[in-house]
């Protein structure tokens, strides 16, 4: 079964809210297994302001974000025992790897792969990629806490 989500239904999903909730669509989602998501980095966007005046360039920090949020959306659709007003916290980066800019005008993709989990700790293969092109990587942990 494959799973879409709109900016309304990850809402529903993730405390986050502008300027911090960073996936914009879920375009595949095959829960357990795998998730595809985007985020439209566009110029209007705060942090451009100063990273980098002249050269904006999306920072790395926020990829991880984006990557991290999507990790949450894929575990939110993977247990059936996780319920409404679940929070999802990142537990951990590890192997993160910077490839490519991203810059205004791109759009990130957001591939994200079920590796294991135990307990309430989720662990995924990610992967952020531009034009096919990989643009940063890591192996993130989500935690998953009824609030």
């Amino acid at each position: 079964m494959t799973v879409k989500l709109d900016i309304q239904q990850i809402q529903a999903l993730l405390p986050h809210r502008y300027p911090f909730l960073l996936v914009d669509k879920v375009l595949e989602c095959e829960p357990g297994v795998r998730l595809l998501g985007v985020k439209n980095v566009t110029f209007n966007e705060p942090f451009f302001q100063g990273h980098f005046p002249n050269l904006p360039i999306f920072p790395g920090v926020l990829i991880m974000e984006a990557l991290a949020q999507a990790t949450a959306l894929l575990t939110s659709q993977s247990d059936e025992s996780i319920t409404q007003g679940t929070v999802y916290y990142l537990a951990g980066i590890d192997n993160a790897r910077f490839k490519r800019k991203v810059v205004p005008g791109d759009q990130l993709m957001l591939d994200i792969r079920y590796v294991k989990h135990r307990r309430n700790i989720w662990s995924f293969d990610c992967r952020a990629e531009v034009e096919g092109e990989l643009a940063a990587s890591a192996q993130i942990m989500c935690a998953a806490s009824v609030n």
